[in-house]
C-alpha cells in the first residue's frame, strides 16, 4: 500500500506561514507516514524545507490573470492526494482529485485569533502552536555572519533582536525612534553588556540603520544576511525580540524567544505575537480603538522592553539604602 499524500496550501506572507505551522504536525497525526507537499510564496518557502513530512515545496509566484493557480493546477492534478489542506480557501482545492479536503472559509472570522481558527480547520482538540523547523544549515548561516561580528568587536553578551520594519502601511514604528531606544537601552543598567542585532530583509536596510548607528561597537548585522529560516536562526539566538507587527515578529514568538511586538492601527488583540512569552505594546491599548503606530513614543516602548527584560530575564536586585 502506498504513503499517504497529502497537498498543504498555505500563504505567501511569512507571518500567516509561520502562525498555520502547526498544521504541519497535525497533518502528521491525523494522517500518519504522510508525504506532503507544501505550495506558499517564496519568501517563506525554506520554512519547509526541513518540516516533518514534507517531500516538497511548490513556489507560488503571483501571476497576471491568476496565473499563479494555473501553474499549481498542473503541477497537482496528477495526483490522488489522500488529504488537502488549504488554509487560502483557492477554487484549486475543489478542481483537484482528493479523498478529503480542508478548505478555509472567511466565514470562520469571527474574531478569534487565526491560530485558534487554524486549530478549528483541523477540528483539533488543542491550539496548534506555531513552530519553527530549524535544519543545521539554518544554523550555520546564521552563525557565520554573527561569530565574526563579535569576534571583531561585538563581544560576548546576550543578544536583543530588533525587527525595525513591516512591509505593511502604517505597521513600521519610526526608524529615528528605533535608534533612540537603543541609545536608551545602552544607558540601562540593566542591558549593561547586552549586543543589538538587527535583523530583517534585503529591502530593509533603511529602517535598520538608525538602530545600528545608535548600538555602535556593540550592534549585530543580520539585515539582508540570509533567507527567512536563517533570519529565523539568527532570532533563535537572542534572549529577547522586539520588532514591529511583522513575519519576524511571529517567527520570534513561534521560536519561543520572549518577544514584544509594536502596534498601531491593526488588532493587537488578534494578531499579536502567540505563545506565553509574548507581549505587546499599542499606540491605543483599548482593545477597538486605534491610533497611528506614530503615537506610541520612545518612553512607551522602552518601559515595556523592560517589563519583558524583568518578566523572563530577572528584574534587578533592589539597592539596599
Amino acid at each position: 500500500m502506498s504513503e499517504p499524500r497529502v497537498l498543504f496550501v498555505t500563504s505567501n506572507r511569512i507571518g500567516d506561514c509561520v502562525i498555520s505551522s502547526g498544521v504541519i504536525r497535525e497533518i502528521g497525526r491525523q494522517v500518519p507516514g504522510a508525504r506532503i507537499t507544501v505550495a506558499c510564496g517564496r519568501p517563506p518557502a525554506p520554512f519547509f524545507r526541513a518540516a516533518p513530512g514534507v517531500e516538497r515545496t511548490i513556489i507560488l509566484d503571483k501571476k497576471k490573470l491568476a496565473g499563479h493557480w494555473v501553474e499549481l493546477w498542473k503541477q497537482v492534478v496528477g495526483t490522488r492526494w489522500d488529504l488537502v489542506v488549504d488554509i487560502r480557501g483557492s477554487a484549486l482545492s475543489y478542481l483537484i482529485p482528493a479523498k478529503r479536503r480542508v478548505i478555509y472559509n472567511r466565514s470562520w472570522e469571527t474574531g478569534v485569533r487565526k491560530v485558534e481558527m487554524v486549530s478549528r480547520l483541523m477540528v483539533a482538540d488543542h491550539p496548534l502552536d506555531p513552530e519553527i523547523f530549524f535544519d543545521q544549515r539554518a544554523r550555520d548561516e546564521a552563525a557565520a555572519v554573527i561569530e565574526p561580528q563579535l569576534a571583531g568587536g561585538a563581544g560576548p553578551g546576550p543578544i536583543l533582536a530588533l525587527a525595525p520594519i513591516a512591509h505593511q502601511p502604517g505597521k513600521s514604528w519610526p526608524a529615528d525612534r528605533w535608534g533612540a531606544l537603543v541609545e536608551r537601552l545602552k544607558a540601562e543598567p540593566r542591558f549593561d553588556g547586552w549586543r543589538f542585532m538587527a535583523v530583517g530583509g534585503p529591502g530593509d536596510r533603511p529602517p535598520a540603520t538608525p538602530a545600528l548607528r545608535a548600538a555602535g561597537a556593540r550592534g549585530l548585522d543580520f539585515v539582508g544576511k540570509g533567507d527567512i529560516l536563517a533570519s529565523a536562526a539568527a532570532i533563535d539566538r537572542a534572549a529577547l525580540f522586539v520588532g514591529n507587527d511583522s513575519g519576524l515578529m511571529h517567527v520570534s514568538a513561534a521560536a519561543g524567544r520572549p518577544t514584544l511586538g509594536l502596534f498601531g492601527p491593526t488588532e493587537w488583540w488578534l494578531y499579536g505575537p502567540w505563545g506565553p512569552k509574548t507581549r505587546t505594546v499599542a499606540s491605543n491599548e483599548t482593545r477597538g480603538e486605534f491610533a497611528p503606530i506614530e503615537a506610541l513614543t520612545v518612553d512607551h516602548v522602552f518601559e515595556a522592553v523592560l517589563g519583558l527584560h524583568d518578566a523572563f530575564i530577572g528584574a534587578p536586585t533592589p539597592v539596599e539604602p
